[in-house]
């Protein structure tokens, strides 16, 4: 049987309709669903062109669309050509609306002129990219956090997602025998956050790496011996230093050990993390 067809729709970057939609999937296991995205639909042949196309896969729709002209024209076409659509924010645009007393500007996130808080998280990314496996150490005391932990604990997708909350994030591994630079032991002890792992659940992940790599998978670096070691070594270094946090990552999606992160550090002036995804993001 073929995957059922979901389109997500929306007259902006369409990542706040994607990423509701994917997380809701993941309530389906055992289902396979395809995604379709269209982006920028800002008239109403081309949502209508989209609505046909949806009618003749019996696609599910799932939008966000914010001038109220194309809500109201994107509700009755799907009406009529009885596809099944989801509104996302629309409804939520309305109820904030009342709840304000104020009425919304209605104008898509990518029309919006750049903020000085978009140009934070630009700066965020770039720094993360720079500051990726202990790569300039000597930057080290410009991050907001530095993640510590051994290889494939995340350290590098968690950067990222955390620079997207406008933090300046740097990682640096843990490598058995390898002593951590110097500057990593210069830093206020809440900056550090350490990151620690089953030691199963680690080499399941690194033989699947080391598949996709095409290296044998009786390598070292997924051998069990060798594993513990690195994590013995990785927990020492931490034991040694209290002061720091140490997140189990294991069975944790990136969003989770984020989330436990940021809460822990919110009380901290000298962290500039944010509690929310990036705003006005559709």
């Amino acid at each position: 049987m073929d995957a059922k067809v979901i389109y997500v729709v929306s007259d902006s970057t369409g990542e706040t309709a994607e990423r509701v939609t994917r997380a809701t999937l993941l309530q389906f296991p055992d289902h396979g669903v395809r995604l379709r995205i269209e982006r920028r639909l800002r008239d109403r042949r081309a949502l209508t062109a989209v609505l046909e196309s949806a009618a003749a896969d019996q696609a599910m729709v799932v939008f966000t669309l914010v001038r109220p002209e194309l809500r109201d024209h994107f509700n009755e076409q799907a009406t009529r050509l009885n596809v099944r659509h989801v509104d996302v924010i629309g409804s939520l645009i309305s109820q904030i609306g009342h709840y304000l007393e104020a009425d919304p500007v209605n104008i898509p996130t990518a029309e919006m002129p750049l903020s000085q808080e978009y140009f934070r998280r630009v700066e965020a990314i770039e720094f993360a990219v720079k500051s990726d496996d202990g790569k300039e150490p000597r930057n080290l005391h410009k991050a907001d956090l530095v993640l510590v932990g051994v290889s494939r604990t995340s350290k590098t997708p968690l950067s990222t997602y955390l620079a997207g909350r406008g933090l300046r994030v740097a990682n640096v591994p843990l490598v058995l025998g390898v002593e951590p630079p110097e500057e990593l032991y210069q830093l206020p002890g809440f900056r550090v956050v350490g990151l620690t792992i089953d030691v199963d659940q680690l080499m399941y992940i690194r033989k699947q790496r080391l598949q996709q790599l095409g290296m044998p998978t009786d390598a070292n670096y997924g051998l069990r011996d060798h594993v513990k070691a690195e994590l013995e070594y990785a927990h020492g270094i931490l034991r040694s230093n209290p002061e720091w946090m140490v997140v189990d990552v294991t069975n944790c999606a990136i969003e989770e050990t984020a989330t436990i992160i940021l809460e822990a550090l919110k009380n901290h002036d000298g962290i500039r993390a944010l509690s929310s995804p990036p705003p006005g993001v559709y």
